[in-house]
């Protein structure tokens, strides 16, 4: 009867059984990356129900030079729903500086001590350990197009801040924007890796490399 049993037993063909290892092997990857993918622009997918949409590597790279030339040697960065950013800035591999990741999706939590969760519904609802005014630039990206989040987010960015503010947000935002927090638009353009259907702009309140064509 046993024999008869192991006869009728489903076996998977050479090609099923690569296939499902395969699978398993990237599943794998995207819960515990290597140490060499870990910080890629893409290696967390974007979840458009959290209206996620990831910077190119062109503007996360752009936008991680500008920040660190903004704060110098031993500065500290807060990146605020900007996680391809703080990605960006981890990538380059640089220690002379420290960066935080603020995000309400907690996949971004791989990062250990660096990950802050934050829901911008409760923009001050951060940890002791996060004091106020101790960020030398706040790179803040809201998640949503309306002038509720953009209020709430400021409040954020006013608190970490200990000056500068790079915002990225709509073009639509612009007056908003310049309200809330003092900013003005940049002539750098960011760029996703799909295109938005809004215009997409930057906004600094300081004198910033991004109005730099380069």
């Amino acid at each position: 009867m046993s024999d008869l049993e192991d006869d009728e037993t489903p076996q998977l063909s050479a090609h099923a059984l690569a296939a499902l290892q395969e699978f398993y092997a990237e599943k794998k990857q995207q819960i515990d990356p290597g140490k060499d993918d870990k910080y890629n622009i893409g290696i967390i997918e974007e979840n458009w129900q959290l209206s996620q949409f990831w910077y190119s590597q062109e503007t996360a790279l752009r936008l991680a030079q500008e920040a660190t030339a903004a704060v110098g040697e031993g500065g500290r960065i807060a990146c605020v729903s900007a996680p391809s950013v703080y990605q960006k800035l981890r990538e380059m591999c640089r220690e002379d500086f420290s960066v935080y990741i603020f995000e309400y999706d907690k996949r971004f939590a791989m990062y250990g001590e660096e990950f802050i969760f934050y829901d911008y519904n409760n923009p001050l609802d951060l940890p002791e350990r996060i004091a106020a005014h101790s960020f030398d630039i706040v790179i803040a990206d809201p998640p949503y197009l309306s002038e509720e989040c953009l209020r709430k987010t400021s409040e954020t960015i006013k608190y970490l801040t200990q000056g500068k503010i790079l915002l990225c947000t709509g073009a639509v935002m612009e007056e908003q924007a310049a309200e809330l927090l003092g900013v003005k638009m940049c002539t750098f353009i960011p760029k996703h890796t799909r295109n938005l259907a809004n215009e997409f702009r930057c906004y600094v309140n300081y004198d910033s490399g991004l109005d730099c064509l380069i």
